[in-house]
This record gives structure tokens, C-alpha cells and sequence, in this order.
């Protein structure tokens, strides 16, 4: 993984001590809330309901256990003891004193991390593939052009005071675990008909209040080019964007008013005005970066692992556990370890420093000190033995951590909702919580099979309910919570935005409207068919049907 050379180091400590001054300015009361605003958001910290939140980065989800150990560190000493990891592969504290921030901030330059551009109209934290460097149907790690356009959208004095945030997501691979159909700018890597590696590149995707799917402004793209590029886009949309209507302030929004035509053409003459040195990148910087993704010194091993084989038969917990949350690994005797943080009737996404310091044991000793935090609010080991994950599963038995859910229905993807978030209309965790013990039952799970269950707690979409299989969005009416549900989204490769089935109902009736939903799923599939599958081909109506008959 990246490490920060001695810019990076006095870049990071430069704007803690920054930061510090402003603090304590706004402690003195030398400035106004509204004037401190820009200043704290800049640096990742809102004010919610009942206290401030911290947002610090993980750029393309990939830290160390050192870092994750100090994650864990910072929520002993000034949070109630845990985190919560994000959607953007970022983790937020939710009860953080702003005269403790400043501190914070220091403790996590110690271990070469920030919370710079995790809010605000910047170009946010770049997202990626949660496997990116270890999964079997990769092309190439895009986790060095991931840090390249970190360094890139860093306080870029163009790009810093944006119409509105900005997304990118990055993968490597046919298989999209990175959703970059759904963000401001999507990049997926490929292959031309010559063999040669290129970007496509996608623009105008997006959740929030009007969820779109982006479009492609470029099927290939050579690599050298992708900079100057992304910043004739970046100009185009700065120039263009509106600044009158935050709701009409995303680069979507602009891509569907003109056009997808003219908005590329737009580009395409911003990036032929450019002088062609201006537009290419450094290789040599790229190379640099990559040589610190080389991938680890991994052991020859044969496929077969018989020692883990034997688990498996002597264990069906742990060969439940086994079969739904390990990923494929391009070497043979490896796999990929995913770590749910989705026990029955828990929150999701959240991790005790505990669990924290846990991960960060287990990385250390089976994965070549690395773990990742994925899209589904999950966190990954990357690289392990096949021998080794009995071990591992053991140790995460024993932490609360050994949910065998991943990717079924339990694996339940939310936002914190009205409990902290002061943009909220409706709780979410609750919601979450209930849908989770409805739903423990392993055999239950099995036998819906792959199904992802997405929960925002307003129509910010936070928990990316207009993508999930089955979303549901958290809204006010007339004082009262209630939760409308949509079906079909997906944030895959053949991406699609999730329609609503009809009235909404209240909170204490949607884990029975899941139910109701999945039961007519199980009554009409085929023969191994999923239930996105399913849906896309009868359609809403019998699950419509179902539905409200039952209501």
C-alpha cells in the first residue's frame, strides 16, 4: 500500500495545525457557526443531532493494521467506542467534541491518515474494488490510479470549491464491485480488440433525489491520457454547473439537461485545447505509485487445501461460513476473506474497537498486513491461506464478527439515519435491525440466496436504496416515519435504478413486507435463479400484488 513520503507528511500536518487555530477560534467565539461551517466541513467534521461526526478518510478502502489499530485507538480515547464504516469506504465517529478534533487529526497524521475532502464541494475520497489487487477476474490493480487521482483532486485550487461533491470510483475488473455507474465519474479498465489496457469512462451517474445511471463519454481511453481527461471534464462542469439550485448542482443533472452528446463534445473540445504535455500522465510517477501496490510474496500452493477441506466436513457452521463469504483469488491456495459487520439484529457497518484491534491481529499475522473496507460496509482480508481460514474463523467466531451472510439477506447495507444524522427524515438502524432478525435463520437466508437489501434514512440515499435488490428510503409524512420500497436496483455492471411499488408503510410493517416480498420471490423463481434475476423477468406486478393484498 501507499506511504506517505515527506510532502505527504507536511501536506497532512500543515492543515491539522490549521485546523487547530480555527477550532479554538470558533471555541473562543471569535468566529460564527456560519463562518466556521466551510472551515470544519473542509476537514470531515459535522455537527449532527447530538454531537459532532468525524469523517476520516480510507482512500480506496485500503488501510494497514497499524492505521485500523489506531482507528481503534481514537474511538477509546474520544468517541463511546466504535466506528462505523461508510458506503464511500470511509469510517465516521459519531460523538466527537470539537476541542478534541484537532487531536484526533494529529493521531491520525501519526499513521498517514486525514480526514481531508471527505465532505464538502471537493472531489471527494476515490472509491474502488474492495478485492482490487487479489480477485481472480481482474485485469490489473486500479488502485495505483486510485492514489494517482488522490494526489491529483488533493486541494486542486480549480476543483476545491465545486458547484457540488464530487465521486469517482475506480475497478479493475469485468465485474463491477465498485458501482461506477452510479457515481460522478465511473472508470472501469479494459481491453481493446488490440489487447491494449485502457479506461472507459463514464459520467453522470448518481443516487440522492434523482438517481441516474452515468453514461459513457469515452469506451477507451489510453492510460496516459486519463488526467488531463478527467480534468477536461472537471472544467466542463465547473464552468456549466449550476450554482442557483443545490439539488440541480451534480454533474448528472448537467449531463441530462444538454445532453450526453453535447456534453461530450463539451469535453472533447476542453481537451483538445490543452497543450498535449499538459494532459499526459507522468509515467514514471505512476510507476512509482505502483511499485508500492507490488502484489505480496505469495507462497506456490496447490488448489487443494486439505486441512481446510476437513474443516469444512467437520464443521457446518464454519462450512456455511465458508461458502458465503470467501471470495475467488487469482492464486491457487488463497482466497479472500470477507469479514460481515452485520450480526443478527446489529447495526450496520459498525465495529467496537475491540473487533477493530481484532481485524487488525488477523491481517497482520494471515494477510499480509492489509485489510479493506468495502462498498457494502464490510471489511476484507485480502490475501489468506486456505490453511489459515479455519483460524481466522475461529478468532472471528469469538468476536461476534462470523456472520455467515455475506451477499444474502442479512448483509443489510444502511445509513445511520435519524438516530445521528441531522439531514435524516427516518431512522434507519432500527429498520435494518428488524429486517436482520426477521431474517436470522440461516437456512432462511440460504435458501433466498444472493440478495442485497439497501436502507436510506432520506432521500440523500446515504444507504444507496435506489441500487439495492430491494431499497428501502425512510421518509416524513405528517410528522410520522414511514418507509417506501423499491425493487430491481443494482449497482453492478448492468446497473439499474430500483422502482417503487407504491404507498409506503410504517416502520413496525416493513420486516413483514420483506418477508411478504421474498416469500412470492421463492414462489415464482426458477430453478437457481436469483432474485434480481427473478424481478427483472415478471416484472413488479406479482410482488405488488402480494404486497398490498397482505396490507
Amino acid at each position: 500500500m501507499y506511504r506517505y513520503d515527506e510532502f505527504d507528511h507536511q501536506f497532512v500536518r500543515d492543515r491539522t495545525n490549521q485546523f487547530r487555530s480555527q477550532a479554538d477560534r470558533r471555541l473562543k467565539g471569535e468566529l460564527t457557526e456560519e463562518e466556521f461551517r466551510p472551515l470544519r466541513l473542509m476537514n470531515g467534521l459535522y455537527l449532527q443531532l447530538h454531537a459532532y461526526m468525524l469523517r476520516v478518510a480510507i482512500p480506496y478502502g485500503t488501510l494497514s493494521s497499524k492505521q485500523m489499530r489506531q482507528l481503534a485507538f481514537i474511538a477509546d480515547k474520544w468517541d463511546k467506542g466504535y466506528g462505523h464504516f461508510t458506503t464511500r469506504q470511509n469510517i465516521q465517529y459519531n460523538w466527537i467534541k470539537l476541542e478534541d478534533t484537532a487531536d484526533i487529526l494529529d493521531a491520525l497524521a501519526d499513521v498517514e491518515m486525514h480526514a481531508i475532502q471527505t465532505s464538502g464541494n471537493c472531489i471527494r475520497n476515490v472509491t474502488t474494488d474492495h478485492w482490487a489487487g487479489a480477485a481472480a477476474d481482474e485485469i490489473a490493480d486500479p488502485r495505483p490510479v486510485g492514489e494517482l487521482l488522490r494526489q491529483w483532486s488533493s486541494l486542486h485550487p480549480e476543483f476545491s470549491f465545486l458547484p457540488r461533491k464530487f465521486k469517482i470510483a475506480v475497478t479493475g475488473a469485468p465485474n463491477d464491485r465498485a458501482a461506477v455507474k452510479v457515481h460522478d465519474i465511473g472508470l472501469r479498465l479494459h481491453r481493446n480488440a488490440e489487447g491494449a489496457i485502457g479506461w472507459e469512462v463514464i459520467v453522470g451517474g448518481g443516487l440522492g433525489r434523482t438517481p441516474m445511471i452515468g453514461v459513457t463519454v469515452r469506451d477507451f481511453l489510453p492510460e496516459h491520457e486519463l488526467i488531463g481527461y478527467l480534468e477536461a471534464i472537471m472544467r466542463v462542469y465547473n464552468l456549466y454547473g449550476r450554482r442557483d439550485n443545490k439539488y440541480k448542482a451534480r454533474i448528472k443533472i448537467l449531463v441530462h439537461e444538454i445532453g450526453a452528446d453535447k456534453f461530450k463534445s463539451e469535453v472533447e473540445a476542453e481537451y483538445a485545447r490543452r497543450p498535449q504535455a499538459s494532459t499526459e500522465v507522468e509515467q514514471r510517477e505512476l510507476q512509482r505509485i505502483a511499485a508500492y501496490f507490488a502484489a505480496p510474496q505469495l507462497e506456490k500452493l496447490p488448489r487443494w487445501s486439505p486441512g481446510f477441506e476437513e474443516a469444512k466436513l467437520g464443521n457446518p457452521s464454519f462450512s456455511r461460513w465458508t461458502k458465503n463469504n470467501l471470495g475467488p483469488h487469482r492464486a491457487d491456495g488463497y482466497t479472500i476473506v470477507n469479514i460481515s459487520l452485520k450480526p443478527d439484529g446489529g447495526i450496520p457497518g459498525d465495529a467496537t474497537s475491540g473487533q477493530m484491534r481484532l481485524m487488525a491481529d488477523l491481517a497482520e499475522r494471515y494477510s499480509f498486513d492489509e485489510l479493506r473496507v468495502s462498498h457494502a460496509q464490510n471489511i476484507v482480508l485480502p490475501h489468506v491461506k486456505k490453511d489459515d481460514v479455519f483460524a481466522i474463523w475461529k478468532a472471528l467466531e469469538a468476536a461476534g464478527l462470523a456472520a455467515a451472510n455475506y451477499g444474502h439477506a442479512g448483509d443489510i447495507i444502511a445509513c445511520p439515519g435519524l438516530d445521528y444524522c441531522a439531514l435524516a427524515t427516518a431512522r434507519s438502524i432500527p429498520i435494518a435491525q428488524s429486517i436482520s432478525r426477521k431474517f436470522a435463520d440461516s437456512a432462511k437466508q440460504d435458501e433466498i440466496g444472493k440478495l442485497k437489501i439497501n436502507i436510506s434514512g432520506c432521500i440523500n440515499a446515504c444507504g444507496h436504496h435506489h441500487v439495492g435488490h430491494i431499497g428501502i428510503l425512510g421518509l416524513d409524512k405528517k410528522g410520522e416515519e414511514y418507509y417506501q420500497i423499491t425493487l430491481g436496483g443494482s449497482s453492478a455492471e448492468a446497473a439499474s435504478i430500483g422502482t417503487i411499488l407504491g404507498p409506503g408503510f410504517a416502520g413496525h410493517e416493513v420486516a413483514d413486507a420483506i418477508e411478504t416480498i421474498l416469500d412470492t420471490y421463492l414462489k415464482l423463481r426458477q430453478p437457481g435463479e436469483e432474485f434480481l434475476a427473478a424481478y427483472r423477468r415478471v416484472g413488479a406486478k406479482p410482488f405488488k400484488e402480494a404486497l398490498y393484498a397482505a396490507a
